[in-house]
């Protein structure tokens, strides 16, 4: 891959982690608030567990997408950017540009879903 196609990938990765981080840091002040307010009856209650699952659903799914951003960060310095972690082919330029963070080719992401790897 060519270096302006490797800075800009690296430029989406780099603006995602920040959102991602953002995101976390901001369902976490939301869950904290959730627990500090004061509830009134069962409902009330009911309603604020929902709202933290909710959150630390939303939470974990982020800090699961901000682990792949930062691996395939991980991979631009390695210089393997680019390429399947599987075999090792080199992804569809498509396939990068609408998830950046891929780490398989189309062959193996169907595999990998297929329960075969």
């Amino acid at each position: 891959m060519d270096k302006k196609r490797l800075e800009h990938f690296k430029k989406r990765l780099m603006q995602k982690q920040s959102e991602l981080l953002q995101a976390v840091s901001r369902n976490e002040q939301d869950g904290r608030a959730a627990d500090e307010e004061a509830t009134q009856d069962v409902a009330d209650k009911a309603i604020n567990s929902y709202t933290k699952e909710f959150l630390f659903h939303l939470s974990n799914s982020d800090r699961n997408l901000l682990q792949m951003v930062a691996e395939a960060l991980q991979r631009i310095k390695e210089g393997s950017y680019g390429q399947c972690v599987t075999c090792g082919n080199e992804m569809n330029p498509k396939r990068l540009e609408a998830v950046p963070w891929a780490r398989f080719c189309l062959n193996c992401q169907e595999k990998v879903e297929q329960g075969m790897r």
